[in-house]
């Protein structure tokens, strides 16, 4: 096969190159993902095309189902020919009603009885009463017969014993070019059965006046009239082919974009469900939907409020759990970091199964701290009892890794029921939190449990009922806060009855012993291509994927997306064949509704309503007006090749070919330069598209073709006058008295001149982006000009044609008729005419007004045809406005995902996760070797903190903590600070971290030279010390931000009458990275440089930050002022040097300083 050329965006181009692939993107804007591809292939079946007009679909059953659409499309069009049947008997008996005779009586009944045939076919079709096999397969072949029943009864039955070549050819033409335009079936068999039907009416003509005219027969007239009836056939049947070829292409098209409109349907349904299931594993579902809306606010709405929004809600009679992994440190000393991630990824995994099996909610992951809550957002009575539960589970589950590590860990589970405020704070990196004095319990109750057993406070005892056994705990002896307050704990008794092989909660950790110091914690067998820390197995069964069932979608498994199919190798043709019946389903979800979308339009005019809308259409681009043109050029050259078989001498028929021909092609040229427009100059370029995008001037063009084609017919009608012959031999001037027409001359033939007309009408129903109105309007002129001209100005040919046609001769008065013509008697002609029987001639219409209402006839039907399909080119329009309404949505909801994501996971963690639905144990984690740490804390926000009344139960005190932190995060959308990443609040502590990007594993490659200044002092400074600066350019970002957070808080002080001071720890070194369960994605930093800054905020002093000597040797390089602490004690690290950063010098000092001097920033004078 061709090379192929790929064209994105299909709906925006509906012409296909000879061979050329259509790629369909997964995801519409940025097309992330993989591609399913279509390709249309220039080696269709119909060989009388040529190559560039073959048109099918790769692969063959999307063609297959693209036929389907296409005869579903044309059924319609099938009953439009069924109407034209029925036009055509109607026409049979009004035509032999109206001189009604005995012999008429056989043409009427047959005509009756196909009248009756075609109203019952017309009622079988539209109300779908036939199977669909006979509709589709028996019904085009029926009505074909039918018709070309109709037509040779016609012909033997109204002209027996008088036939001419010229009789019925005109309704052969225009049922030949009906069937292109209507009938549901592929080319090749419609091209068959119309070359059969003319074939055959041309040999049944030509035999038939063969044996009637026997010895006066001429031979050479008949020939010629019969290979002009074939150049109409001819040009019948190719404008038939340009026709099926331009709406098999708009259908193509139309076909592509209900196939785009079905990706963009799945990729909007994806993007909710990955918003959703994103969000909701972060944030509760009552929270979630406000902030929704709240995003979705108008910017004016949100500078109304006074103060930054806070999602916070009170929730009474709930219980908290903290559980924390004692043994944590001898674990991580005994594996490394990565794999100490791997085994806390897995274990929080499946803690967060449990939770969900005993309707918890985790609220964070602090470390190796795991604490959830029963009982929130939706009350529950056995709130306390499924959290004893949850801690029982924990304990199992702590249990099989002590086992298969052969370490000494263990869970230590603290449980406390009460009050908490839960919701949000700040504006950045999102996490649901909860706070109050019962949420401290807990966290006492933890931390003044024991190792293994569940430690419960007297609240939860009293409200599980007895449910549990339980023993004394005395909490109070481990923990001072407990003993301070009086709390009296328990700890619960483990059930004994029968456990299962894999404990309580049924979870399996695939955990397994290895040979040295650092244990394999997981098995990294590839599921499904990517290395996941553990595989389902038939024992730990895949939760059941709960997504909301789509209507248009009712089975969940349906819902494919084309990316997923293209990529997937096994069962791909099953795969194919599901995503055939989606966009089947699509194709028919559209097609129902397309009754609807009358109420858009204007039943009269088929003008849509909106004033808007209509000038939408009205510029569409129809790339392929340039084909209708090309057949008015046909058909003109059409029509002076069979007026030069019929009078070759007419020289008007020359004159009027060569200028009509030339005048088409100038406004041919003029609508292909836009299709073309590098083929053509510029400036015919510019004019061509004007013309495509202005309503008047396209329909001025489209008329102008027309017109050229009735006064090419008119002016060769008008010349054509009978030529009278002198008994010398010579001709003379005709004259109203004494006139003949000499043989073979034009006037012999009249109908064919009307049939003309015929094929100037079916150009005209070429015509593309011309309203109906309009095409009314010209075939109205065609219509009337050509009935003027038969009814007055060819009167007497007309007369004289059926004079001829309609006498009953004998031998021996056609003998004298040639001798009086010949001699030029026309006396002695008048006399033997007088003589004659006109018996015959009276029983019939005149031919003059049988071709002027077939012609009307025609025009009704081309007329009904035309409306028809402009009602098809306003609801392909229409869907083609959906298609591209469903795109915004999904570029609306890209938006709100990215806003929502960006503000929970880092972004490129968040690229990691939305896209592909991630097992739970799925990790994903990244290891950094310069990273810079900070921890901030407002220690004395402790003592601000009460629940009283007058703060709304401690809603209001929160509310002040919400504003210092948005202020807090506000900064991070400061330029200098766009190495910075918030990665946590833990209560009033805020945690950054500079340099985490997703390419790099230093922080460096963040710092961008900017301006001409900087690069000036880079040429002055060595490589080496470019490098240093660079390298740590975060870490004094980071300084710098701290310093700033302090000024922040000083001013909310100054605004407040607050005391509020920081507490800020700083370090720098290596920390790997991660996201735990890819279900419920937390984002965090581990490793001893987090411990250490950790530990640097804990033995701080307020007021301060505290930064190690490492720190200080590289921060004093920027330009920063450090006072010298000394030696404090660290636990875990013992004694360490450190110092506080009290400022800097000045802005200059760092390379790419912010151009607005901070005001903790001392700048030379």
């Amino acid at each position: 096969m061709p090379r192929n050329r790929a064209l994105s965006e299909p709906e925006y181009s509906a012409e296909y190159s000879a061979d050329c692939s259509v790629t369909l993107t997964s995801d519409p804007g940025q097309a992330v993902g993989r591609t399913h591809e279509v390709t249309v292939r220039s080696s269709g079946c119909c060989l009388c095309l040529p190559r560039f007009m073959r048109l099918t679909f790769a692969p063959e059953s999307l063609e297959n189902l693209y036929q389907t659409y296409f005869r579903r499309q044309r059924h319609e069009t099938l009953l439009v020919l069924v109407v034209f049947a029925a036009l055509f008997d109607t026409y049979i008996i009004v035509m032999c009603a109206v001189v009604y005779t005995s012999d008429k009586l056989a043409s009427v009944l047959v005509a009756v009885v196909g009248l009756a045939a075609d109203i019952i076919l017309y009622l079988l079709c539209r109300f779908g009463l036939l199977p669909d096999r006979i509709s589709r397969r028996v019904v085009p072949y029926a009505l074909w017969v039918l018709i070309a029943a109709q037509i040779f009864c016609y012909l033997g039955l109204n002209y027996a014993r008088f036939h001419q070549a010229s009789d019925t050819v005109g309704w052969q033409a225009f049922f030949s070019f009906s069937f292109f335009l209507t009938l549901p079936l592929r080319l090749t068999p419609i091209v068959l059965i119309s070359t059969v039907s003319c074939g055959v009416h041309t040999l049944v003509l030509g035999v038939t006046i063969a044996q009637q005219q026997q010895e006066e027969i001429q031979g050479a007239a008949l020939s010629r009239q019969l290979l002009a009836n074939v150049v109409i056939y001819v040009c019948a049947i190719t404008v038939g082919v340009m026709s099926y070829y331009m709406a098999d292409r708009k259908h193509r098209k139309a076909f592509l974009e209900a196939r785009q409109s079905l990706e963009v349907k799945l990729n909007l349904e994806e993007q909710s469900q990955q918003q959703e299931r994103l969000l909701l594993s972060i944030l509760p579902k009552h929270i979630a939907d406000e902030m929704l809306q709240d995003m979705k606010k108008e910017p004016s709405q949100k500078e109304m409020q006074q103060f930054n929004t806070m999602y916070m809600y009170r929730h009474e009679n709930v219980s908290i759990l903290f559980a924390d992994i004692v043994g944590f440190t001898q674990l991580s000393s005994s594996c490394s970091a990565q794999e100490l991630v791997k085994l806390l990824n897995e274990l929080f995994a499946r803690f967060d199964k449990l939770a969900a099996k005993y309707h918890q909610l985790r609220i964070k992951i602090l470390g190796d701290c795991y604490y959830c809550i029963c009982g929130l957002p939706d009350y529950r009575e056995d709130h306390a009892a499924c959290s004893i539960m949850m801690g029982l589970a924990m304990v199992e589950a702590i249990s099989y890794v002590r086992e298969k590590t052969q370490t000494d860990v263990d869970m230590r589970v603290g449980v406390h029921s009460g009050t908490v405020l839960g919701g949000v704070l700040g504006q950045k990196r999102w996490q649901y939190d909860v706070w109050s004095t019962d949420v401290t319990v807990a966290n006492k109750m933890e931390a003044g449990g024991i190792p293994g057993r569940v430690h419960i406070s007297q609240s939860t005892m009293e409200c599980l009922h007895g449910e549990f056994d339980v023993e004394p705990g005395n909490g109070g002896e481990r923990c001072d806060y407990l003993r301070e307050r009086g709390i009296e704990t328990y700890l619960v008794v483990v059930p004994k009855g029968p456990v299962g092989k894999n404990g309580i909660n049924g979870v399996k950790l695939s955990v397994t012993s290895s040979n040295g110091n650092s244990p394999q914690l997981i098995n990294t067998t590839e599921c499904n291509g990517s290395v996941n820390t553990a595989c389902t197995t038939p024992e730990e069964p895949e939760e059941l994927d709960t997504r909301v069932v789509n209507p248009s979608f009712p089975n969940p498994r349906r819902r494919l997306r084309l990316r997923d199919l293209a990529a997937r190798v096994i069962d791909a043709q099953e795969n194919e064949q599901e995503l055939n019946k989606l966009l089947n389903e699509a194709l028919l979800e559209r097609e129902t509704v397309q009754a609807l979308k009358g109420k858009h339009t204007n039943q009269l005019s088929l003008r849509f309503i909106d004033p808007g809308l209509e000038t939408r259409y009205s510029v569409e681009k129809e790339k392929q007006s340039g084909a209708a043109f090309c057949c008015s050029c046909m058909v003109l050259l059409f029509t002076a090749v069979m007026e030069a078989l019929i009078d070759p001498w007419l020289m008007a028929n020359y004159i009027t070919f060569g200028v009509g021909e030339v005048l088409l092609l100038i406004l041919t040229i003029c609508s292909l330069a836009a299709i073309f427009p590098r083929v053509f100059p510029k400036k015919l370029v510019t004019f061509s598209t004007w013309i495509d995008h202005t309503r008047w001037a396209r329909n001025t063009w489209a008329m102008a073709a027309i017109f050229i084609l009735t006064l090419a017919d008119v002016v060769d009608m008008l010349s054509c006058l009978p030529r009278a012959v002198t008994s010398a031999g010579t001709t003379v001037a005709p004259s109203s008295s004494s006139t003949w027409p000499s043989p073979g001359s034009c006037s012999d033939n009249p109908k064919y001149y009307s049939y003309i007309s015929v094929l100037a009408l079916m150009a005209t129903t070429m015509l593309v982006q011309v309203s109906h109105m309009v095409k009314l309007t010209l075939m109205l002129l065609i219509t009337l000009a050509t009935g003027v001209v038969n009814i007055y100005s060819w009167k007497d040919i007309f007369d004289r044609y059926d004079t001829l046609r309609f006498q009953d001769y004998s031998k021996a008065t056609s003998q004298l008729w040639r001798h009086a013509f010949h001699q030029g008697h026309v006396n002695m002609y008048c006399q033997v005419k007088v003589t004659y029987s006109f018996s015959r001639r009276s029983s019939l219409v005149p031919s003059k007004f049988t071709m002027t209402v077939m012609i009307f006839i025609m025009m009704v039907s081309f007329y009904y045809f035309s409306r028809h399909v402009e009602k098809l080119a306003r609801t392909l329009f229409l869907w083609k406005i959906e298609v591209h309404e469903q795109k915004e949505k999904v570029y609306e909801m890209r938006r709100w995902n990215e806003a929502l994501v960006t503000n929970m996971l880092p972004e490129h963690v968040a690229r990691h996760f939305l896209g592909s639905k991630k097992r739970d144990e799925e990790l994903y984690s990244q290891s950094y070797d310069e990273i810079g740490v900070m921890f901030a804390s407002i220690p004395n926000f402790s003592d601000f903190y009460t629940e009283e009344s007058i703060n709304n139960g401690g809603i209001e005190c929160l509310r002040f903590l919400n504003e210092i932190i948005s202020d807090f995060d506000s900064l991070l959308d400061e330029p200098q600070f766009r190495c910075i990443t918030k990665i946590k609040t833990i209560g009033s502590t805020y945690m950054a971290a500079s340099g985490v990007t997703s390419d790099i594993s230093n922080g460096f490659a963040c710092m961008k030279v900017t301006s001409r200044f900087a690069i000036m002092k880079l040429s002055c400074t060595s490589q080496k010390e470019w490098s240093d600066r660079e390298r740590w350019q975060h870490l004094a970002d980071l300084a710098d931000f701290a310093l700033a957070m302090k000024v922040t808080l000083m001013n909310i002080n100054y605004q407040s009458f607050n005391n509020f001071m920081l507490r800020i720890g700083l370090n720098k070194g290596g920390v790997l990275a991660g996201v735990i369960g890819a279900r419920k994605p937390h984002y965090d930093i581990w490793g001893n440089t987090v411990n250490v800054a950790s530990r640097m905020e804990s033995t701080g002093v307020m007021g301060n930050i505290q930064v190690v000597e490492d720190c200080y040797n590289i921060l004093k390089e920027y330009g920063f002022r450090f006072v010298r602490r000394g030696p404090i004690f660290v636990k875990g690290k013992g004694e360490l040097l450190t110092y506080f950063l009290k400022g800097r010098d000045k802005q200059g000092s760092f390379i790419n300083g912010s151009s607005v001097t901070l005001p903790h920033q001392v700048v030379d004078s």
